[in-house]
Order: C-alpha cells, then structure tokens, then sequence
C-alpha cells in the first residue's frame, strides 16, 4: 500500500483501536483468540463470562490493529454489576477507530438490535455474523443480514466462524483498509496491555465458570491477593468472593474437591500461558452486596 498524495511508493502505515462488541455469548472472546492467535479472554457458554476491557494487539508489517474485547450489552437484568459492564461496553466502542458487532448466525434478536442503536454514527461499524459453521439454512443468514441493515447500515456485512477461523483474514484486511495512517502504538512482539496477576485471576475465573455451571452464582469473582514474580517460577495467591455461606460450600464442593479441581486447571493454563511453573493456591470467602455496590466494584478491578 502506497500514500497517492505523497507522489511515491512510500508504504502506509496504518495503526488504530478496533472494539469487538455485541450481546452476551455471540462469540466475541472467541473472535479476539483468534485474531491474536494466543487465549489472552476466557470462554465459557454463561453470559458475560467477559466483565473487563481485554486488549490483544496483532502487528503486521504495514499496520498495527489493536483489538478491544468488551463484555456482552445487557439489557435484561440490571443491578450494579450489569450497570458496570454496560458502561465498559459503551465505552470501548466509544473509544475506537472502528467498531465490529459481533451477531450469531442462528438469528437477529432484539438484545442486538439495542445494541446496534447504541454504536457510534461517526465511525466506520461492521456487522460480523459468527458461528455460520452451524448454519445450514443460508438463506436464514440473508434474512439476518436484511434484519440487521433495517437498524442501522453498517459498512462491511462479514460472515464468519472465530471457532474454526473461516473468514478471519478477510476480516483483518477490511479493518486495516478502514484505519487511520499511524505509527505502532506497541512494540511488535506485545500481544496485550494486561499483567500476568490479571490474566491469573481470569482463569480461575473462567475455570469456575467452566465446572460450576449454573450452580455458580452470577455474582462471584477473583482476587488476586498475593502474586510472586521468581526466576521459573510464579506464586499466586488467590480468593473467590461470593456473597452467601451457601454459595461458598457449592463453590468448594464435598471436602474441597471442586475448588482443588479449578485450582489445578487454571493452573496448568498458566503455565502454558507464561511458559514457566506455577504455584496457585485457592481460597473462598463470603463478601455479602459486593456486586451491588460500584465502590466495592471498583476495588476489586471492575472499570
């Protein structure tokens, strides 16, 4: 890619914030895995497994896109943690160049039109249709994409799958086209903003999510009260919050099985994620109203 004002073949580089947003469970971790090509947001099928702003960065040799995942758009439930998350959504799109919404190819719902009616007007937005893999009638992507267009127009329409990578280069090219020329804004080999003590929380978080299921309740999360930083080594020190005595015995299970389970499973995926050992070592205890109160969302991490 050339400058055509410059007058020469000078390449162009191009360097900008693109938010991936949507309603909860459409895929959006998903697609920022695989763009980045490393698991830098958990996973699980539970709505708004993603509660922070996770930043992946993907350096090509004529552009820098920085990707910003967001928590799913809820607008079923409120309380203080939803208000929260919604705010973080927002403001992701608020703060990019671009703005993908992530749909499910399975069908337009009205959680995603209110999402569609919320995205900026003075940025480009491209509608990304996951999961098409699962899709055998195309004629029901049509008729999505029809639905989706009578919202809001939308400057790319890309149908895609982020679990098998279908269509994900295609995605990458048209961003590049749409960002503003720019130098990098992280060094080549960065991949994210976010500190190891983070990522550790998130897995234990996404790990809980993963056994417990439904049985987890909603308003649990993970603090981080010691981490160590030592030559092939990491020492993590951690808690589980949940607000009652009950959901404490369903999150350590019969004589403390399930917590030593998640323990071990997250711990593995940090090793592999760090590439060093790791020693985790779990707790939970009982903070009754945390979710429902900013300030105590605050202190524990929540934007």
């Amino acid at each position: 890619m050339s400058d055509p004002d410059s007058g020469t073949d000078a390449p162009v580089h191009r360097c900008g914030y693109v938010a991936i947003v949507g309603r909860p469970n459409v895929g959006k971790s998903t697609l920022l895995n695989r763009l980045i090509g490393q698991k830098l947001s958990i996973t699980s099928r539970r709505p708004q497994t993603t509660r922070h702003r996770i930043l992946g960065v993907l350096s090509h040799a004529q552009a820098q896109l920085i990707f910003l995942d967001s928590p799913g758009y809820q607008t079923r439930s409120g309380g203080a943690l939803n208000r929260v998350l919604n705010r973080t959504a927002q403001q992701v799109a608020q703060d990019a160049d671009l703005v993908i919404m992530v749909c499910d190819g399975s069908g337009w719902t009205a959680a995603d039109e209110a999402v569609a009616r919320v995205l900026p007007s003075d940025r480009p937005v491209f509608l990304v249709v996951n999961k098409v893999d699962a899709v055998r009638d195309k004629a029901r992507l049509m008729a999505l994409v029809q639905q989706a267009t009578a919202v809001r127009s939308f400057d790319e329409v890309v149908p895609l799958s982020a679990r098998t990578g279908r269509q994900v280069d295609l995605l990458v090219d048209l961003c590049v086209a749409r960002l503003p020329q720019g130098e990098a804004i992280f060094a080549e080999d960065d991949i994210t903003d976010r500190s190891e003590r983070f990522h550790a929380a998130e897995l234990i978080r996404e790990k809980l999510f993963r056994m417990l299921g439904d049985e987890l309740p909603y308003s649990s999360t993970v603090v981080i009260d010691k981490y160590e930083e030592l030559p092939k080594l990491r020492r993590v020190f951690a808690t589980v919050l949940v607000e009652r005595d009950a959901q404490k015995a369903i999150v350590l299970g019969k004589g403390g099985e399930r917590i030593k389970r998640v323990a071990t499973e997250a711990r593995l995926d940090l090793e592999r994620l760090l590439d060093t050992k790791v020693y985790l070592e779990l707790f939970v205890k009982v903070r009754s109203g945390w979710a429902d109160d900013e300030q105590s969302l605050r202190a524990y991490g929540y934007e």
